[in-house]
């Protein structure tokens, strides 16, 4: 694999962009591997690059049904931020963060991480005091964050109206070091790593069938043929349940869809990334101009990739109260993806009651933000039958009644 850099631009340009070469190869299954990944989206590509990196694994191949990054990875607001209240979620989370940093140098491809800082509106005494509680729990954690006045709300992000008619900005929880990042380029960075340590990545692949022998996975049934292999990673968020009925076991999640927009592009007018939970709303400013807003997820199970109309018009009439002048704007694109939720609101990464068989699903909706993290922790479970990162999303947790209750941090879709 070539090197990117300025100097590689430069002699492409002398030469007339002839020589650059495909981000990744396009591979055609083997008869076995030692790991199968279901699903190149960011968090399968990244867990078969850190088997590779970290565990020396590369006998390996991720499959997709669709295109590579066509799921959710393709389709979220790209939030990052690690602020959550439970001591195992801030641990992977924060590990994702902290990766996201360093990502472009490590994979040699520009996932332009933006560190512009994530605030919380607290819009309710409630919030307030809740937001509070965070602040002191990720002091704890060794997670930076600070809760803001009203004022420092004001100075971080002009645009914001403070004194709304229904929601008035009390304070905000404040995560510096937060930011975002391009969906597409996370996704590719991984895909263009994997296949130069020579793992397969294979597209219009669906798996219709897992193998087993002796309570054991022993393969997968795919549309390209019979793939054998020892260990199976299931990384198909919304989907899960689907695979997992395949693998002869069953999740306590449902699938739901989670809707978003961008307006036409604008001036520059927003350098944060504001959460405002009361309303349901989020809203940060992309590198082209666009403004992109979410919301909340459907309140009905579906497997739905496209929105609706009362959900777009209920998630910008509220930010239309604490952002007046995005009153004026077109929306430019609106879409859907599917999202895998728990009933703690925290994921599963898990072993499961097939043996070898591994699930790493459950991020609801805030799967984007933890694509290294859960592809460390998911890579070394896979390779060592434990990791201290996915310990606690174990399977078990619901039968044993240890949730890790995160409804509060994932009460709005991000």
């Amino acid at each position: 694999m070539k090197r990117y850099s300025a100097f590689a631009v430069a002699r492409e340009a002398l030469r007339n962009q002839t020589g650059w070469e495909r981000a990744w190869r396009k591979a055609h299954p083997k008869k076995a591997y030692d790991v199968i990944i279901v699903g190149a989206g960011g968090h399968g590509l990244a867990t078969a690059y850190y088997l590779g990196k970290n565990f020396g694994i590369t006998n390996v191949a991720v499959l997709e049904k669709g295109w590579l990054g066509g799921g959710n990875t393709g389709r979220n607001t790209t939030i990052i931020r690690s602020n959550y209240l439970q001591d195992p979620s801030a641990a992977i989370y924060e590990k994702a963060r902290s990766l996201y940093e360093t990502l472009s140098q490590d994979l040699n491809y520009n996932i332009m991480f933006s560190p512009r800082g994530v605030m919380m509106l607290a819009q309710t005494e409630h919030e307030v005091r809740g937001y509070q509680r965070t602040a002191h729990a990720n002091n704890l954690q060794g997670v930076e964050t600070t809760f803001i006045s009203p004022s420092e709300v004001k100075r971080l992000c002009p645009i914001i109206e403070l004194n709304g008619p229904r929601y008035p900005v009390l304070g905000a929880l404040w995560q510096s070091r937060a930011g975002t990042a391009r969906h597409d380029a996370v996704a590719w960075g991984y895909a263009r790593a994997c296949s130069d340590m020579g793992m397969d990545i294979i597209q219009q692949c669906e798996v219709t069938a897992v193998r087993r022998e002796g309570g054991r996975v022993k393969g997968v049934t795919t549309t390209k043929g019979e793939i054998d292999c020892d260990k199976l990673g299931l990384v198909v968020a919304g989907h899960s349940g689907v695979l997992a009925e395949m693998a002869g076991f069953r999740l306590p999640i449902e699938s739901v869809a989670l809707q978003a927009l961008v307006s036409e592009p604008i001036k520059p007018c927003m350098d944060v990334v504001v959460m405002a939970n009361t309303v349901h709303g989020y809203m940060s400013q992309s590198d082209k101009g666009e403004m992109v807003i979410g919301g909340g997820a459907d309140g009905y199970n579906n497997y739905t990739q496209r929105g609706s109309f009362h959900h777009a018009e209920e998630t910008v009439r509220a930010l239309v109260e604490t952002f007046p002048m995005i009153s004026r704007l077109k929306m430019l694109r609106w879409w859907g993806g599917i999202v895998d939720m728990t009933g703690d609101r925290s994921p599963i990464l898990s072993k499961t009651p097939l043996e070898g068989c591994f699930i790493n699903c459950g991020w609801g909706t805030g799967g984007f933000k933890a694509i290294p993290g859960s592809g460390w922790g998911m890579a070394e479970l896979i390779a060592k039958g434990y990791s201290p990162l996915t310990a606690e999303f174990g399977l078990n947790r619901f039968r044993e009644g240890r949730f890790i209750d995160e409804s509060v941090a994932a009460g709005v879709a991000h």
